[in-house]
């Protein structure tokens, strides 16, 4: 099955809540195998920017630390599975422990 795993970076690490990241991590996955990785900077943060921009981009899940209650509904109105509560650590290993169902997510870093 073919994903595309967006991860919100801060200095190359998993940022704590998506909307404040200086870059996305994507990883284009096939069969539980990370096919493709590139670093790319957002458009500027704004209300509903970062699920459109992501989901144009063929997106199907975004592993972040934190979000807010109204982005998590924008992601899944756009068809992107957001998990969130995940740690902060190297956005590879977190993709990775995603596509052996090994990921651990804990409480939502956010509180709006």
């Amino acid at each position: 099955m073919k994903r595309i795993i967006a991860v919100p970076t801060q200095r190359k690490c998993l940022c704590a809540h998506f909307g404040h990241c200086e870059e996305f991590a994507l990883y284009e996955t096939d069969n539980g195998e990370i096919r493709t990785e590139k670093f790319i900077e957002p458009p500027p943060h704004e209300p509903g920017v970062y699920p459109a921009w992501l989901a144009s981009m063929g997106v199907t899940h975004v592993i972040a630390g934190g979000m807010g209650q109204r982005a998590v509904s924008l992601f899944r109105n756009s068809g992107i599975e957001p998990l969130v509560g995940a740690p902060a650590r190297p956005p590879r290993e977190l993709v990775i422990d995603f596509l052996q169902n090994r990921l651990e997510t804990g409480m939502n870093a956010c509180d709006h």
